[in-house]
């Protein structure tokens, strides 16, 4: 059973940055392309950003490209996602995601508890 922990979220001002961190246990986390979505209150859950199990290629929604970036650590089981420029939009709970598949929608196979990131302006 893959179970993934997140770290990192809070409170960041507009323009601020922030690093979220996800561990992971179980599974083969070097074989599984890993992500991150986000939910803002009021709105559906949202695709954010993905990263193959080698590392190599790398996915982003437009509204983060640029600001954001994907990284993952196979040797500590863990995957990032550096949150630079911050908007307040950018406020919702994130949550990391294992098994990503690129369907007609993004979907995940495993999903973490969720924290929150509170941007404010």
């Amino acid at each position: 059973q893959v179970q993934l922990v997140e770290s990192g979220g809070g409170l960041v001002q507009a323009g601020g940055s922030l690093r979220l961190s996800c561990a992971a246990s179980g599974g083969t986390f070097s074989t599984r392309a890993m992500g991150w979505f986000r939910q803002a209150p009021g709105k559906e859950r949202e695709f954010v950003s993905a990263i193959s199990a080698s590392g190599s290629l790398t996915w982003y929604a437009d509204s983060v490209k640029g600001r954001f970036a994907i990284s993952r650590d196979n040797a500590k089981r863990t995957v990032y996602l550096q949150m630079n420029s911050v908007k307040p939009e950018d406020t919702a709970v994130y949550y990391c995601a294992s098994g990503i598949n690129q369907g007609s929608t993004w979907s995940a196979a495993y999903w973490g508890q969720g924290i929150q990131v509170t941007v404010s302006s």
